[in-house]
């Protein structure tokens, strides 16, 4: 199902539903905090998942003894799986390939998690209204979800009990721990807790030294050209939203640059990444830059080729914030999108960010929906000259 069809479906549908769900269940605070079982609603993309690592930790750590269930996307399961936060049998997925799908999923996890008695839903989405009405059908008397308030728009029914007062000021991480936090909170807005000024971190996924030596071994193989020389990797692709992307030409000098300067480049992404990627193959016409779209079939796999990468050069999306769980640096274009809310828990990131009096345009009042005709000069005047002189600034250590 594609992006608008979804904001179509979550718009016209959702809120009806949302409005109907909310006579029965208006907001109520007085009901006595168990948190025994407890739900974690994520469907967003991979990046919001990894994002959300520090609440997960947070809620382990503030309810030791309670049963921590997640629902996420079908396609992004691999991601909160290799974060290891959870046990593999307490995830839960619906599909978003199709509305039948959606439909027939939808139904069969709120039968499930019934069966399971929660009796704690924390609902991490902004704008998402399936995920609030999931919220509300299962059953649970514990509601955390972000909520409007006095703010226009954001509205996903009038059922959450801990309403949490969405920041656009605040980055996403430290949101989602005030989730938390409210399922004991009574204030109003129901969270009023000081935020740390540290960026949080993530922890590093340990993989296997075999498994690592096992696909850098086929890697040279495969590739065997390249070997000897330093491995710049590039997400040029913009996946559900190409207006974050930067522009394809300064891919094509930052490029043939660094082949210039002794460097392999590798393109990654998805097969559905392709197009983009033999673009840029047919500009260098050299040996140097491989086409690795489609070359990893996992998440955990891509991870493992950040081992032995020396720089990721990245669009906003999902890659940045698996390299976060990785030793390898980046440098990532912001723009339609701020790295204030969306940034990597990476000590090793740089973010390019031009902000512009129309900047950021994707947010959670518009759906992520932008205005902009596609002329992204947010990203256009981010010049190839400036990255590259960061890039070999990391190179050179």
């Amino acid at each position: 199902m594609n992006i608008d069809c979804q904001r179509k479906t979550d718009r016209i549908i959702g809120s009806f539903i949302c409005r109907i769900l909310s006579i029965f269940g208006k907001t109520r605070k007085n009901h006595a905090v168990k948190a025994e079982k407890i739900l974690v609603i994520l469907l967003s993309e991979m990046g919001s998942l990894v994002l959300a690592h520090p609440m997960f930790e947070r809620l382990k750590n503030k309810y030791p003894k309670s049963s921590i269930h997640a629902l996420v996307f079908e396609q992004n399961s691999i991601v909160i799986e290799l974060m290891n936060v959870l046990p593999k049998e307490n995830i839960h997925t619906v599909s978003n390939r199709s509305l039948s799908a959606l439909l027939t999923g939808s139904l069969r996890f709120i039968s499930k998690i019934r069966s399971l008695e929660i009796d704690t839903v924390i609902d991490c989405e902004l704008f998402s209204r399936i995920s609030s009405i999931y919220s509300f059908l299962s059953g649970a008397k514990i509601r955390a979800g972000f909520h409007p308030h006095t703010q226009e728009g954001l509205y996903r029914g009038d059922f959450i009990n801990r309403p949490v007062l969405y920041n656009p000021y605040c980055h996403i991480s430290q949101q989602f721990i005030t989730l938390v936090e409210a399922l004991e909170s009574n204030q109003t807005p129901t969270v009023k807790r000081r935020i740390n000024t540290e960026r949080l971190h993530l922890p590093q996924v340990k993989f296997n030294e075999d498994e690592i030596k096992n696909l850098q071994t086929k890697f040279k193989s495969d590739f065997s050209l390249i070997s000897g020389k330093k491995l710049i990797l590039i997400y040029p692709g913009g996946g559900l939203l190409p207006i974050r992307a930067w522009p394809l030409q300064n891919y094509f000098k930052l490029t043939d640059t660094l082949i210039e300067k002794g460097y392999a480049v590798g393109v990654i992404g998805m097969q559905s990444d392709k197009e983009i990627a033999n673009k840029i193959l047919s500009h260098c016409n050299s040996d140097y830059c491989i086409d690795l779209t489609g070359y990893t079939e996992t998440v955990r796999e891509l991870m493992i080729i950040f081992h032995f990468a020396a720089l990721l050069i990245t669009n906003d999306g999902g890659p940045v914030h698996f390299a976060a769980m990785t030793p390898i640096p980046t440098i990532t274009f912001y723009g339609p999108e701020t790295p204030e809310l969306y940034s990597p828990l990476n000590p090793r990131a740089f973010n390019f960010y031009l902000p512009l009096s129309c900047s950021p345009c994707l947010t959670a009042y518009n759906h992520r929906n932008s205005a902009c005709n596609g002329d992204n000069i947010c990203l256009q005047n981010i010049h190839p000259e400036e990255v590259l002189a960061k890039t070999f600034e990391i190179l050179q250590g």
